[in-house]
Parts: structure tokens; C-alpha cells; sequence
């Protein structure tokens, strides 16, 4: 009977935050129908193309509240749990979405909610989502097997290679490639959280910034122009942060290892075991991966070959290695993983609504960017106006609309731009402190990027005993933050 209760009180409970989602897009809804109703789309006489109408700023609303319901949910125990389920993401992400369509087809037709529709569906989110899914999909059938002898030089060359690979198989399959056998690696040791800890510093975040594919706000960048290799430029900087990290690591974790008892080393010492690969065929698929995003360009030629590729040939031959994965990959390998759909359904969930809720805001950044010059007039301004945002949002929309925003600002004919295909231009400077401010302050706090709270559940079911989200901004605000002021200072 108190099952039966309690059941019945779950099920209250969850019909009422339903209801909560339904008055968020009602009241969203109202506000942007009054708006539309009541003024005029304005005109803007802007550098990027003849007059165009503009959105209001009422129709950020949606995207503010998704983006808000990402990082707040999740921290209420109310709503918690309620928010674990993919479904309900989908829903508040869908309810959102529609709110935003609906004020284009009222305020400006059928026309422009179609093309708002094609630009944030087709042009960007059906390309981010193959990307990850791929690179989801087929790191998760490589597994490293072993248990290496705990010492801080162990720890710290597996940071440190966690690092170096992030760039090419991406933060989310390099923190899943990863995770389980460092932690194996430390099962005899108690002292444990400060390694995870570094490994979202290091692996999940910092060490994906040389490539578009590393994280997935540098992907969004590529999908809009930037030139694949361009982010190699920021190797200095990435050897920067992660060499003092991995210096302040091992010396944490030195002093860590003489904490341990005696008879935890002698056992972390005598019950070793040679690391392996398995799914060796894997790594092969993920180079295809790079490959693809590098050399296939939808409108371009083909390798040289005289043939043009057609919209959408990128993300088939993607699927395709994903394909061959499933098949080729032996399916105790996958198990030994615990791998499941989960952590990419929650991000194809959750995107879907960003990607369309967001065209209000970028459409507004890009015309009236430049009135944000005074307020961002250096690129030490634009790393933290990103960096901060990326701490506490999702640092894949915050990324672009900086990115968005500092085109904005660039006049076409300045000296040294960097020009996209598609005409947009940009100071390099620029591009250079809001793709860090991205993709290093998304460590900051456990919701700055995906891979994060996947390494965090990770650990506890492994029986680490994690921080909690403010504890773990105690870690970043001692460590990370002293080191972005030095990236400021540096190379800003």
C-alpha cells in the first residue's frame, strides 16, 4: 500500500512539472504574440546584406528559458529527477522550439519560419548531431583494459594523453575511451576525486580545442565558416594551460599517494595488470571521422576527383563508418563499456530546441552586433564575456553567438581578417579568445559542457565520492580561474 502511495505521489508530482513546462511555453508564448502584436519588425540598415526585419528582443525568451532550464533544473531536487528523462528534455526543448517558430510564421509568414526552420535543422543541427553521434558511437566500442600501478607519474601521463586525444576523437569519446580504466587504474586508492576532477579539467574540456571535432562549440565555428585547421593556431595556448595543470596535478597528487595506507599501495602494487586495446579496428573508423569533416565540403570538390559533393555526402559516409562499427566491433566490448544511447539522445534532445531557439538571438547579434563594441572592444573581453556564459549555459550556443557577434563588430575591409566562404568576416583575435573562452571555461562547472556530468556519474557508480556542484566550482575557481587570468595576460 505504501508503494502504492508512494507511486501515485511520483506521478503527482512529475503531472505538475509537466504542467510547469506547459505555462513556461504558454507564458513564452503569450509574451512573443504580444510583442509581435503590438510593434513592428524594425529595420536595420546593417553592413551584412540590404534591409531585413529584425526579430525583437522578447524573442530571446525561448532560448533564455531553455538554456535556464538547462542549468537550473538539474540542481532543484524537485525537478532533478524528473529531468533524467530524455523525454522530458525533449519536451520543454520541442515546447520551446514551437514558441519560437510560431512568432516567425505570426510576425513575418510562412516563408521566413521555413527558412528559419531549414537554416537551424538542415544547415546545423543534422551535421552537429552525425558528428557526435559518430564519434560517440564508434569510441564507444574501443576499450582499454588493465590496471596500472597508481603512482602520480601513471595518473599524469593519462591526463596527459586524455589531453592530446581529445582534439581528435573529441572530448565526449575521449572522457568515454578513458574514464573507466583510469579509474580501475586507482581502485585501491582512496584519495580519488582530484584525479577525476582534472580529468574534466584536462580531458573532457581543455584538450579539445585544436581540432573542430575536439568540442562541440569549435564544430558549430567550422559549420559556419571557420577553416578546419584554423584551430591548430591555439596549440600554444592549449600547451600552455595543460602543461601547468598537469604540473599542478602530479604535485597534488604526490602528496595525495603518501596519504594512502600502506596496505592499500601494496595491494595497488600487487594487483596489476598490462593495459590493453581492444576494438583496434575502431581507432581506423575515427580517423575516417576526421577525414570526412576535413576533406568532404558539400558544393566543393571531391578529392580532387572532378566531382562535386552533395548536401549531406559528410554526414552518410560518417554514418557509414558508424555502420561498419556496429558490425565489425564485437558486442562484449560495447557491454564491458555499459555503453548505451542515453548521454547522445539526451544532447540530440536537448539541441534541437537550442539550434531553433537560438536563431532570434543571432539574428540580432548579427545585425546589431557592433552596438556591443564598447562593452567587448578587446579580445581579452570577448574570453570572458564567452568563458563566463560557457561556465553556467551551454558553451556550444554561447560560442556562436559571440562568434556571431564579434562578426558583427568586423569591418569588411580591415586589415588582416580572417574571411569565410560565405563572405563573413572576422579579427582572428577575436575568434581566438571566444573559441577559448568556450572551450576552456566550459570546465568551470559541472554543467559548462556535455562530457562533464558523464564523468562525474561515471565516477560515483564506481564508488567515488564526487564534489557537489558548488564544490566542485571550489576546485575550478582555485585552480582554473588564477589560469585564465594568466591566459589573459599572456597571449590575450
Amino acid at each position: 500500500m505504501d508503494s502504492v502511495t508512494a507511486h501515485q505521489s511520483e506521478r503527482k508530482k512529475l503531472t505538475g512539472l509537466q504542467h510547469v513546462v506547459i505555462v513556461l511555453g504558454a507564458l513564452s508564448l503569450a509574451l512573443l504574440l504580444y510583442q509581435s502584436l503590438t510593434t513592428h519588425p524594425s529595420a536595420d540598415h546593417g553592413r551584412h546584406g540590404p534591409t531585413e526585419h529584425l526579430p525583437g528582443l522578447w524573442a530571446v525568451i525561448p532560448f533564455a528559458a531553455l538554456l535556464l532550464s538547462i542549468a537550473v533544473l538539474p540542481l532543484i531536487p524537485v525537478t532533478s529527477h524528473w529531468w533524467e528523462h530524455n523525454q522530458n528534455r525533449l519536451a520543454v526543448s520541442l515546447i520551446l522550439a514551437g514558441v519560437t517558430l510560431l512568432y516567425y510564421l505570426l510576425s513575418y509568414g510562412v516563408e521566413k519560419a521555413v527558412n528559419v526552420l531549414d537554416h537551424a535543422i538542415v544547415a546545423e543541427y543534422i551535421p552537429f548531431m552525425v558528428l557526435l553521434f559518430s564519434l560517440y558511437v564508434i569510441s564507444g566500442g574501443i576499450a582499454l583494459r588493465g590496471d596500472l600501478a597508481a603512482h602520480p607519474t601513471t595518473n599524469t601521463a593519462f591526463l596527459g594523453f586524455g589531453a592530446l586525444i581529445a582534439s581528435l576523437v573529441g572530448t565526449t569519446g575521449a572522457s568515454m575511451l578513458l574514464i573507466r580504466p583510469l579509474l580501475q587504474t586507482n581502485a585501491e586508492r582512496k584519495h580519488v576525486t582530484h584525479t577525476v576532477v582534472f580529468f574534466i579539467f584536462l580531458v573532457s574540456n581543455i584538450g579539445g580545442c585544436l581540432l573542430p571535432i575536439g568540442d562541440p562549440p569549435l564544430f558549430l565555428g567550422y559549420l559556419k565558416g571557420v577553416p578546419f585547421l584554423w584551430t591548430l593556431n591555439l596549440w600554444i595556448e592549449w600547451a600552455f594551460m595543460c602543461a601547468i595543470v598537469l604540473l599542478v596535478y602530479f604535485i597534488w597528487d604526490s602528496v595525495a599517494y603518501k596519504k594512502e595506507a600502506v596496505r592499500d599501495i601494496v595491494r595497488d602494487e600487487t594487483q596489476t595488470k598490462p593495459l590493453t586495446v581492444l576494438g583496434k579496428v575502431n581507432l581506423l573508423l575515427l580517423l575516417g571521422v576526421v577525414f570526412c569533416v576535413a576533406l568532404v565540403k558539400p558544393g566543393e570538390e571531391l578529392l580532387g576527383l572532378g566531382l562535386t559533393a552533395f548536401p549531406f555526402l559528410r554526414e552518410l559516409l560518417m554514418l557509414g563508418l558508424v555502420a561498419i562499427s556496429l558490425l565489425v566491433t564485437q558486442k562484449g566490448i560495447r557491454a564491458s563499456n555499459n555503453f548505451n544511447y542515453a548521454a547522445i539522445l539526451e544532447v540530440a534532445a536537448l539541441f534541437v530546441g537550442i539550434f531553433i531557439c537560438m536563431q532570434a538571438p543571432i539574428e540580432i547579434l548579427r545585425a546589431s552586433g557592433s552596438a556591443l563594441a564598447p562593452y567587448l572592444s578587446s579580445p581579452a573581453r570577448f574570453f570572458w564575456a564567452t568563458g563566463v556564459l560557457s561556465s553556467f549555459l551551454d558553451n556550444a550556443p554561447t560560442y556562436v553567438v559571440f562568434l556571431e557577434t564579434a562578426a558583427a563588430m568586423t569591418p569588411d575591409n580591415a586589415p588582416g581578417v580572417l574571411r569565410f566562404v560565405d563572405g563573413t568576416t572576422i579579427f582572428p583575435s577575436y575568434l581566438t579568445a571566444i573559441s577559448l573562452g568556450a572551450v576552456f571555461m566550459g570546465a568551470n562547472t559541472y554543467i559548462g559542457n556535455g562530457p562533464n556530468f558523464m564523468v562525474k556519474s561515471i565516477a560515483e557508480q564506481s564508488g567515488v565520492k564526487m564534489p557537489s556542484f558548488f564544490g566542485y566550482m571550489l576546485y575550478s575557481g582555485g585552480i582554473l580561474i588564477p589560469l585564465f587570468f594568466a591566459v589573459t595576460w599572456v597571449f590575450l
